[in-house]
C-alpha cells in the first residue's frame, strides 16, 4: 500500500524551482483574491505591519499554473 511518490522529495527541494514557481503562484492568487473581494493586504513594510490597497501591488507574472490548473485558480 505504501507507494514511493512518483518525484523525489529531496530532489524538489533541492532543485527549488518547483517550490519557487508554488510560492508566486500563491502570491498571484492571494492578490487576486485581495482585489475581488476589495479587501487590503496586510504586508511587512520597512519592520511594521500595513495595510495595503490590492490595486497597490504588483500582480507577479502567471507561472504557467504552478499548484493550481489553469493558473489563476
Amino acid at each position: 500500500m505504501n507507494q514511493r511518490p512518483s518525484r523525489d522529495i529531496e530532489s524538489i527541494i533541492r532543485d527549488g524551482t518547483a517550490i519557487d514557481r508554488a510560492i508566486v503562484a500563491a502570491r498571484r492568487r492571494v492578490i487576486l483574491r485581495h482585489r475581488q473581494l476589495g479587501v487590503p493586504l496586510v504586508i511587512w513594510r520597512e519592520g511594521l505591519v500595513v495595510e495595503v490597497p490590492p490595486e497597490s501591488v504588483e500582480l507577479p507574472t502567471d507561472t504557467g499554473g504552478a499548484g493550481t490548473p489553469g493558473g489563476e485558480g
